[in-house]
């Protein structure tokens, strides 16, 4: 492995891979034999598998535990026609699987509608409130989705009104303190054999959808139709796309590609997409933050709408209503970051964890905030809304620094605090906020002092640019999608790059456009995005870390070279 600093990060060059291996994927193209076994494949079959989108896993759903006993529970419920929450979160991921359970229910002729709460008024997951609300309508099973596992006392009130609750979850229990429900699924559990640990939230829901099918309704097996809203919310949600999610999601996308969902139609019109063309991607930047914008801003019922009306009128109205929140959304997460950088660096510019915290802070955008530090400062950062008597805030966190173990040191002056390794959210009494910032800045220090924060790209590795042309991507390249979190897209260097035209593109000349000339003379465009800086002082030739892609403006279809980030050869 090679390891190369540049000017603001680290370049990461894996191993040439093995002669053993070379020979057992000699049947693919040597670049992709060298992506296939940076990613842990060795052996032909495995490849084949990953490249085609099968699984090489059991993923019978009732290896869960309490999945057997939930969906006995389920089906008393439909058999006698008992009212059914399904109980979601409000972002992507916990709106798709509302609307999974839902749809999946319906299809079956359950009595069940969705619940999801207002981020201001209830906060995040169950609460008492809610739950003696959907008692009094009649509700007596409730069935929680991408929430509840950190939710004891809250089980515990379910218990107590006589409400049966499931609750199905992905995020980390605290341990083996799990609620007192009447099932829990989470692969995540103690003991639990599942062997896919990875799955969102909406994932989840699918197993219970598909292991309900299989005993319900076992000739309506095929659950394809439902496979858009798990794409949706996995990749919204940054799951890895890896193992069994890889493999939903790519058949999601097919799904979505031909879907006949009423809401997606028009919230890709709004997104300026087209549908037969999704990508992975155009979730992640365009379709997600569109979805997350309805519960970041007010509630998240018109995101569940739109995904579940059949209605085309009242589809085109919510969607144009997710745009508008969408753009009032970026503005205030643009404000938001600018005062949160200002409140962060100005306490402590040299501290390992940055901190903001204000009473004007929209609790539903702290999250994007607290992104964009990690981002720009390469540090894990809290941004957080002060209430009168609680603080809520929310983390964003890198590789070295794992932020849900790092609240679980602060346990004892949380109210509650849940997440994953890169992202977690809090609340805390005002009385105890002083205590929390010095500590979670005491853990971050202990961990990471010594430790030079720069961010990490991995290369696949190095080749010559005359290699890279459109036949690589259409016969190697395009069958690793779909990439994103945890199946990044495969990435190259070149040396000694010879920089015939460079210029800066975008506001305020953020991004850097280059045409770089290979070794037998032809032409790549570049584009480095937040790279302009370059461009004052380019060299005449370069070395580039980049990545390949199909890049469609206008309705021009062209390849280029993605540049990450470059440096003088």
């Amino acid at each position: 492995m090679t390891i190369e600093i540049t000017r603001d990060k680290r370049w990461i060059i894996p191993p040439h891979i093995t002669g053993e291996a070379d020979s057992a994927l000699e049947k693919f193209p040597p670049i992709l034999r060298q992506i296939l076994f940076n990613r842990g494949f060795a052996t032909y079959e495995e490849s084949k598998n990953f490249l085609n989108g099968k699984p090489n896993i059991d993923t019978n759903p009732f290896q869960m535990t309490g999945m057997e006993k939930a969906i006995d529970r389920i089906q008393f419920a439909i058999k006698n026609n008992e009212p059914i929450a399904i109980y979601g979160d409000y972002d992507v991921d916990g709106v798709t699987a509302t609307a999974l359970l839902v749809d999946a229910l319906k299809s079956l002729n359950a009595n069940v509608d969705g619940y999801i709460p207002n981020r201001f008024e209830e906060g995040y997951g169950l609460n008492p409130n809610a739950l003696d609300d959907l008692k009094s309508r009649g509700v007596k099973l409730v069935i929680s989705v991408d929430c509840g596992i950190r939710s004891p006392n809250e089980a515990l009130h379910a218990k107590n009104i006589g409400l049966d609750l499931i609750i199905s979850d992905h995020h980390h229990p605290d341990g083996e303190n799990l609620p007192d429900a009447f099932a829990v699924i989470n692969p995540k559990q103690h003991g639990d054999v599942y062997p896919d640990k990875d799955l969102a939230g909406v994932g989840i829901a699918y197993k219970i959808a598909e292991a309900l099918f299989s005993v319900q309704n076992p000739m309506m097996n095929d659950l394809d139709w439902l496979l858009d809203l798990v794409a949706l919310g996995t990749v919204a949600d940054l799951a890895p796309l890896v193992g069994e999610n890889r493999v939903l999601v790519k058949r999601g996308l097919r799904q979505m590609r031909q879907t006949t969902r009423q809401g997606l139609f028009s919230l890709a019109g709004v997104s300026e997409l087209s549908v037969p063309k999704i990508t992975a991607m155009d979730i992640g930047f365009r379709l997600g933050p569109r979805l997350n914008a309805s519960g970041r801003l007010k509630e998240a019922l018109a995101s569940f709408e739109l995904l579940t009306t059949t209605d085309v009128f009242k589809a085109g109205e919510l969607a144009q209503q997710l745009e508008m929140q969408n753009r009032e959304r970026q503005r205030i997460t643009r404000e938001m970051q600018t005062r949160a950088e200002e409140i962060a660096t100005s306490q402590d510019k040299d501290s390992h964890l940055l901190f903001a915290v204000d009473e004007s802070f929209n609790s539903g955008v702290i999250g994007l905030a607290a992104s964009r530090l990690t981002e720009k400062y390469y540090r894990p950062a809290v941004v957080a809304s002060k209430g009168e008597e609680e603080t809520r805030g929310s983390c964003r966190s890198i590789p070295e620094f794992h932020i849900t173990d790092a609240l679980d040191e602060c346990a004892d002056l949380l109210v509650r605090h849940g997440g994953h390794a890169a992202a977690a959210g809090f609340t805390v009494k005002n009385e105890n906020l002083t205590e929390f910032v010095l500590r979670l800045k005491s853990v971050a220090e202990e961990k990471l002092s010594g430790t030079e924060l720069k961010p990490t790209l991995t290369a696949d590795a190095e080749v010559s640019l005359s290699e890279i042309r459109p036949e690589l991507y259409e016969k190697c390249l395009r069958y690793l999608e779909p990439t994103g979190y945890g199946n990044r897209e495969p990435s190259f260097v070149a040396r000694n790059v010879k920089v015939k035209n460079s210029r800066t593109v975008g506001a305020e000349g953020k991004h850097l456009k280059l045409s770089l000339e290979d070794e037998k003379g032809l032409t790549h465009d570049a584009i480095g995005f937040r790279l302009g800086d370059w461009h004052k002082n380019i060299p005449a030739r370069v070395d580039i870390l980049f990545t390949y892609e199909l890049n469609e403006f206008n309705g021009r279809v062209n390849y280029q070279l993605n540049l990450k980030d470059l440096k003088k050869s």
